[in-house]
C-alpha cells in the first residue's frame, strides 16, 4: 500500500490508489477513518465517499479488470465559513479511469430507489460536489464542513439548492 503526503497549500494531504473491485471499498474507508479519526463529521465523509468509490467501481472503466481509481484528501482547519465562522473542511476527491455517463443524480431521486442514491446520498452528506473531466477519465469532488461552518447547521442545510450538484 502507497500513501502519499501532500505537502502543496494549506492543511493536510494525503492521496492512495486503490484496486477497481468491490473489497476496496472498505479499504477506502479505513483509509479515511486512519486519518480523520477526529472528525466532528467523520461519518458524512465516510458515507459520502464510500458511495463515490462504489459508483466508480460499477459505473467506470476503473471496475474493469486492472483498473484502478485515485482517492485524494485534504483537511483544512480554521477555514472561514460563509457566516465568519472559522470551521474544518474535508475535500475529497476520487478519479477514475472514465466511462459512458456522466455523474448525475437521476431525475426524481427520491432516496426509495433500489439503485441511484449514491450521488443523492452524496449531495445530501457534502456542503458541495462536483465533477470534471470526460469518457476518458473524471474526477469527482466533494466537501464536507463542520456543521455551522458554513453559515447554517449541515442538517438543515442538506437538500438545499447549495447543496446540489453542479456540473464543473
Amino acid at each position: 500500500m502507497f500513501i502519499e503526503l501532500i505537502e502543496e497549500g494549506d492543511g493536510d494531504g494525503w492521496r492512495r490508489e486503490f484496486a477497481g473491485v468491490p473489497e476496496e471499498a472498505r479499504e477506502v474507508r479505513r483509509f479515511l477513518r486512519s486519518l480523520l479519526a477526529d472528525c466532528p463529521f467523520l461519518d458524512d465523509v465516510l458515507l459520502g465517499v464510500d458511495e463515490l468509490a462504489v459508483n466508480t467501481i460499477r459505473h467506470t472503466r476503473s471496475g474493469r479488470p486492472g483498473g484502478r481509481f485515485v482517492v485524494e484528501v485534504r483537511r483544512c482547519h480554521g477555514v472561514l465559513g460563509e457566516a465568519g465562522v472559522r470551521g474544518e473542511k474535508v475535500v475529497v476527491w476520487v478519479r477514475d479511469e472514465g466511462g459512458p455517463r456522466e455523474p448525475a443524480i437521476p431525475p426524481g431521486g427520491d432516496g426509495f430507489a433500489e439503485n441511484g442514491r449514491g450521488l443523492l446520498t452524496l449531495s445530501r452528506t457534502a456542503e458541495s460536489w462536483g465533477w470534471f473531466g470526460d469518457a476518458h477519465g473524471r474526477t469527482v469532488c466533494a466537501v464536507f464542513a463542520e456543521p455551522g461552518a458554513s453559515g447554517e447547521h449541515a442538517a438543515d442545510a442538506r437538500g438545499s439548492e447549495a447543496h446540489r450538484a453542479q456540473r464543473g
